[in-house]
């Protein structure tokens, strides 16, 4: 099928045409290999011989480019009585000067004559020789004519380059075109028997260059495969096309000169980063002109020139030469190629992409390199790239603490992308610490690779490794590995201890004990003074030289000692921290608290950002089986007090690895689902889920309420279910231990869960209601305030003081507009309280502008908003100053506003204070 070839087909008919009337010429057709002209020239010499011509053909191939006039002998095998001329042809010693080509010029004269040549580029030298003979003893009134096909070279050279070559005979060169958008179009609809749409279409065109002979065999697969042409299935049709255009740049291979080939593969090496000369250079190119082989390698097809740089036309080739090449060739290519482009002065993405695929090379450059490549990975959220940098650079010679720090930064990165790899690491790190001899400024690598298995929530391992790391630990790092031998031990872990962990001393002076003891303190509820003093020991110092798990946990404890802004402030610190070290793993568990604390505040907005951003930061994939309960239970409490049951019920039916039940936070999980099967009214689940909730966290001695409130919960489900006398002992211990820890928050939380449960006539309600809203509201549990509030709505209304009840309603209300399809909402609205009227809930008033601000604009805007610094929000948000400065400046603008006190006045209208906003 010969689409969009009239041109040449004419002027293949004009050629036998002048030789049936006698008159010879030579016409060349030229292309890139599969561009028809072979098809165009077999299609000639068809319609010679239907026209009664005879018709001498030869065809040369790579393989027979070393055998003497191996095209010649075919060409002649077409005439009889020709076997003393075949002879002296094949024997090297006969010097006759191109014997046979007498005998040719008499068969012509007798009966006109077509030699056919295909592919003169291959063409031994010997039959180029003889055929240059006989072109210049060609005659125009000689009825001999050549038809010939060729890849770049022509039979006869243009111009006057070659005056030995001229003939007399006219002579023609055309250059055969790949096929246009519409000469695919046509393919398709040939190969395919329906039209292929324009989309795909132009894929194709373009994954083929227009082509016929890969467009064929790419719709040969295509078809095969039974698809159609059409755009969805573009994959498919990219897959295919690469592996076609491979095979055919490995044929192309096969032909080259041994020194096009080496060019060819330096090409696909470097060739985008080195200009030519250094191309040829990395190749060891000397014996075959520089435009020689820019010629060669485009003629077939392969290559296309930009300047001063060669490039390889497909990527499937530059693949498929690279493959095809031996894996210790190909590495010591890459190994010259990356010296060469760093002398060059390449781009260090581009050296990087080199230096990954090469072996050890001892530069001093490598690693810093490296080094750099990994940031830049990080910066684009490509963690894969950024473990290869970081893996590859531990190939170099390092001294033993830059491997150190290399491996517990790899490690680091590997949490994201390779989760079971980084706690391999982190093993390897802790063993190999033990056996060689760090340096002072070193002596904690093995604390801080505990601490970051431990953050991933990897707890068992943690405790294991630090018990076993202990006894060989220097006396610095002993205080480190006891404090996270005992903040990853569960309190119910009676097992003995080989060998014997001291226990925490009760006032710990070291930040890292401080912080496990003050953790300790909460879980059994016993001196939330204490714990308090203790969390604030656990922050000081540094926070870049410090072990952050225990600071982590000082967070927590401060969560629970009412001290939230502490809290806060501890936490912005902490991921500031975490983000400028690229540690993932406790930027998300950071992330994780903090959507917590938003959610107390009833700032349930900012704790869905904080939980997206735990996520971004360490996928839930990449969180340990048992740390991925606490991310779960924390969306599904955050779902249902936004009002969205059905994500709730969604997140709670989120498979769980087993090994994730035996974790810390899985009675945080058990609790969540209660609420839901509470609030679903299915009230034997509810009981089922908070005991279980409340089993393991009494096995672990976790006492205290403020941790999670599955006594109310457990003693509603009771009373629900006919068991009064459970119901109230349950009450009772809740508000006991409640007051034992004395916090205004517990004690407040704890009056409000349990107040369904006293039997309380309407004037000692309405007091209990007022107790509990009192306490909350010198708590930072401003969520627990506002639903004392709603509650107390109730109580005041059947008391008879409409008058109250009409003010906490008010109060409520005004919270409830800023979410109105919140879980608070829909409870303001569900009330029917006949002497009250119930304000209607919508939306709050959007500032005017807010809409046209981006979410990082937004970002920056409520950090600003609660009183932080623009270095502080550079820090937490990980982008520069003048970033901050620019969103600032571009916030105010669309808000209308001039400054940070009209920003603070406008976001308090909307959302309440706002002093942990962000």
């Amino acid at each position: 099928m010969l689409l969009e070839c009239g041109r040449e087909q004419r002027l293949v008919r004009d050629l036998l045409h002048r030789l049936g009337q006698g008159a010879g010429g030579v016409l060349t057709l030229t292309g890139r290999p599969g561009h028809a002209q072979n098809a165009l020239v077999h299609w000639g010499a068809c319609r010679a011989g239907h026209n009664g011509l005879r018709v001498l053909r030869a065809q040369a191939t790579p393989a027979e480019r070393e055998l003497r006039h191996g095209a010649v002998l075919q060409l002649l095998a077409a005439l009889p009585g020709l076997d003393d001329v075949q002879d002296a042809l094949i024997d090297p010693d006969d010097h006759r000067p191109a014997p046979g080509i007498d005998q040719v010029l008499r068969a012509a004269r007798t009966a006109p004559a077509l030699i056919v040549i295909e592919d003169v580029q291959w063409l031994d030298p010997a039959s180029r020789n003889w055929l240059g003979v006989l072109l210049r003893r060609l005659d125009p009134q000689v009825p001999l004519a050549v038809l010939a096909s060729s890849c770049g070279a022509a039979l006869v050279p243009d111009g006057d380059a070659d005056p030995t070559s001229r003939t007399a005979a006219p002579v023609q060169r055309v250059v055969v075109p790949p096929l246009t958008d519409r000469g695919v179009a046509a393919t398709v609809r040939a190969c395919c028997g329906v039209p292929g749409d324009e989309e795909f279409v132009a894929a194709l065109t373009s994954a083929t260059a227009g082509n016929p002979a890969v467009l064929r065999d790419v719709l040969r697969e295509f078809t095969g495969h039974g698809l159609a042409p059409v755009a969805h299935r573009l994959p498919e049709l990219h897959a295919l096309a690469a592996g076609v255009v491979g095979d055919h740049t490995v044929r192309a291979l096969d032909g080259l000169p041994t020194e096009a080939s080496a060019v060819l593969r330096a090409l696909a090496v470097c060739g985008d980063l080195l200009d030519f000369p250094r191309v040829r250079a990395l190749a060891g190119s000397r014996a075959m002109p520089e435009d020689r082989i820019r010629t060669l390698l485009e003629n077939v097809g392969l290559t296309v020139s930009v300047g001063d740089k060669v490039h390889i036309r497909f990527p499937a080739s530059k693949a498929r030469v690279i493959e095809d090449m031996p894996a210790a060739e190909r590495a010591d290519l890459y190994s010259r190629a990356a010296q060469l482009a760093h002398g060059s002065g390449a781009n260090d993405e581009d050296i990087a992409h080199l230096v990954l695929r090469s072996p050890r090379l001892g530069a001093p450059w490598v690693v810093s390199l490296l080094r750099r490549s990994f940031a830049a990975a990080l910066r684009r959220e490509d963690h894969h790239r950024a473990c290869a940098c970081l893996s590859r650079a531990l190939q170099e010679p390092l001294d033993a603490r830059a491997r150190s720090r290399l491996t517990l930064e790899l490690a680091a990165v590997e949490a994201v992308a390779r989760p079971e790899a980084s706690d391999r690491r982190l093993g390897e790190l802790v063993r190999s610490a033990e056996t060689t001899e760090l340096p002072p400024q070193d002596a904690g690598l093995c604390a801080r690779a505990i601490d970051l298995g431990f953050a991933r929530g990897n707890s068992e391992w943690a405790r294991r490794t630090a018990g076993e790391t202990l006894p060989g630990a220097a006396p610095t790092d002993r205080e480190d590995l006891v404090a996270l031998f005992w903040l990853a031990t569960p309190q119910d872990d009676d097992e003995p201890m080989v060998p014997e962990v001291p226990p925490l001393p009760d006032r710990p002076v070291s930040p890292a004990q401080a912080g496990a003891r003050a953790w300790q303190l909460v879980t059994v509820g016993e001196g939330a003074d204490k714990a308090r003093k203790l969390a604030r020991i656990a922050l000081t110092g540094d926070a870049r030289e410090a072990l952050l798990m225990p600071r982590l946990a000082a967070c927590a404890a401060l969560l629970t000692t009412d001290d939230h802004d502490e809290a806060g402030d501890a936490l912005d610190a902490l991921l500031a921290t975490a983000r400028h070290a690229h540690l993932r793993s406790i930027a998300a568990r950071v992330l994780a608290l903090r959507a917590r604390l938003h959610l107390c505040a009833a700032r349930l907005e900012a704790a869905e950002r904080d939980l997206d951003s735990a996520e971004r930061a360490l996928p839930p994939g990449s969180w340990h089986s048992r740390a991925l309960p606490n991310l779960i239970a924390t969306r599904i409490v955050v779902s249902i007090e936004s009002g969205r049951a059905d994500r709730a019920r969604q997140l709670a039916e989120t498979p769980v690895p087993a090994d994730g039940e035996e974790g810390a936070w899985w009675p945080s999980l058990l609790f969540a689902r209660a609420r839901l099967a509470a609030d679903d009214g299915d009230w034997e689940e509810t009981l089922r889920l908070s005991r279980e909730c409340g089993r393991r966290l009494l096995r672990r001695r976790w006492t205290n309420p403020a941790l999670l409130g599955w006594r109310p919960l457990a003693a509603e489900a009771c009373l629900e279910t006919g068991d009064r006398t459970e119901a109230h002992r349950l009450r009772d211990e809740e508000l006991s231990l409640a007051d034992h820890w004395g916090t205004a928050a517990a004690r407040g939380s704890a009056l409000l869960w349990t107040q369904r449960l006293f039997d309380d006539d309407r004037d000692r309600a309405a007091r209990r209601a007022r107790e509990t809203a009192a306490l909350l509201r010198d708590s930072p549990a401003r969520l627990a305030y506002l639903w004392s509030r709603l509650r107390q709505v109730g109580a005041e209304a059947a008391h008879g003081d409409s008058a109250a009840a009409a003010r906490c309603l008010e109060e409520v209300s005004r919270t409830a507009a800023v979410h109105p399809a919140s879980r608070l909402a829909t409870a303001v609205r569900a009330l029917t309280i006949p002497a009250l009227a119930v304000p209607a809930v919508s939306p709050a008033v959007v500032p005017p502008g807010w809409r046209a601000l981006t979410e990082a604009e937004k970002s920056t805007v409520l950090l600003a908003a609660r009183g932080h610094g623009n270095r502080q929000i550079a820090e937490q948000l990980a982008v520069s100053r003048r970033t901050v400065e620019l969103r600032l400046s571009n916030a105010y603008r669309k808000l209308h506003i001039g400054g940070r006190k009209e920003l603070y006045r406008l976001l308090e209208a909307l959302e309440g204070p706002v002093a942990d906003a962000s």
